[in-house]
């Protein structure tokens, strides 16, 4: 299993296309749902900072990369950002799904 954590902020004014880009990529999912593949994306408190945590099972490449939404994401996200998006790998302790 490999889990990421990705954390940037976007301008101001970029936040809402942000968020609408960022709906895209899971509908996306939804309509495909690629298997061993859990995601998440927060808006933080200041409503430009932005977390995506993705865990895929296999050590395959991950499906976002497939994902043409996902591609269109990507695209501008230099020009959205003040601060870039930083990508950690991180271990998983505990997950509830309720």
């Amino acid at each position: 299993m490999k889990t990421v954590m990705v954390r940037y902020q976007v301008r101001p004014e970029a936040a809402a296309d942000n968020e609408a880009l960022v709906r895209e990529v899971y509908a996306q999912l939804a309509r495909e749902m690629p298997a061993g593949f859990r995601y998440q994306t927060v808006k933080l408190a200041d409503g430009v900072s932005f977390v995506h945590v993705a865990t895929r099972d296999s050590a395959d490449a991950s499906p976002l990369l497939q994902l043409e939404a996902f591609k269109k994401f990507l695209a501008g996200i230099k020009e959205r950002c003040v601060v870039q998006p930083e990508t950690i790998e991180v271990e998983v302790l505990g997950q509830y799904a309720g």
